[in-house]
């Protein structure tokens, strides 16, 4: 692809405040405008929920000056770029509040979406709290919810995204493996449920991978670059249950941003 080069900003953290672009828009049909070169969408793990360095946006979305997205418009001198990840994002979310910066000029845009839809927040909080027999059912509802509904939501995105962008090269990046099986881990779950919870995140990749090449984007796996570095490993790039800040709990450190997504989206785009 085609990068813009003019080099507005010159480090990671200058380029999020200084190039942020707002990006609160709607999907519609307004007619397009140019938009920025590089447009990330996404959720949590597309903010960087977990890095640090938060920016001062005025907003819960958490976004990190150490997300990948951030890096990576830093690394390639892309401005303008709009950061319009949020954490807590859902399909529909993107959908109706993170699309108005995208334009016929926008060449990459890339995203996670749909952990949310399937409900990874209430499978976590069973599995950490409920023991094994809640975490598997938790586990196995979420499945049902991906099968169930998560493919048609993210077609509706997906060609929405399309629609307002329809030069950019889409990246749509998955989830890693939440744990190290027989990992270091004295107490929390056990390993059929840390079994289960990798297993959920299989299913939920191999839907979005599925969904994503049916509109012709690319899909990252990022689970081989996460390999060793899972929550009970010896060198963890994901937060375990973190106390007091519950909600960076089972998401990507600034080293899972660095040197888990970033490869990563390096080698596609």
């Amino acid at each position: 692809m085609r990068h813009t080069r003019t080099a507005l900003c010159s480090s990671a953290l200058l380029l999020a405040t200084a190039c942020l672009v707002a990006a609160p828009g709607t999907a519609g049909t307004a007619p397009l405008t140019a938009g920025p070169g590089y447009v990330a969408l996404g959720d949590s793990y597309s903010a960087g929920l977990g890095a640090g360095d938060y920016l001062p946006t005025g907003t819960n979305c958490k976004r990190s000056g150490r997300a990948y997205p951030v890096l990576w418009a830093s690394a390639h001198k892309v401005a303008p770029f709009a950061f319009a990840a949020c954490n807590h994002a859902r399909t529909g979310d993107v959908l109706s509040g993170q699309l108005g910066a995208l334009g016929a000029g926008t060449r990459l845009v890339t995203l996670t979406v749909g952990g949310m839809d399937a409900g990874f927040t209430g499978v976590m909080t069973s599995c950490a709290l409920g023991g094994t027999s809640r975490c598997l059912s938790a586990v196995a509802d979420a499945r049902a919810t991906v099968d169930r509904s998560l493919g048609a939501r993210l077609d509706r995105l997906y060609s929405a995204i399309r629609d307002r962008a329809p030069a950019a090269h889409v990246v749509v990046l998955g989830y890693p493996h939440m744990y190290q099986l027989r990992g270091t881990c004295e107490i929390g779950l056990q390993d059929t449920a840390r079994a289960a919870v990798n297993d959920g995140v299989d299913h939920l990749d191999a839907l979005i991978a599925r969904r994503a090449a049916a509109h012709g984007f690319t899909f990252a796996d990022v689970r081989a670059a996460f390999a060793g570095h899972e929550i009970c490993s010896s060198s963890p790039w994901l937060h375990s249950v973190d106390i007091p800040a519950v909600t960076e709990s089972y998401h990507p450190t600034a080293p899972g941003q660095a040197l888990g997504y970033l490869p990563v989206l390096d080698r596609v785009s």
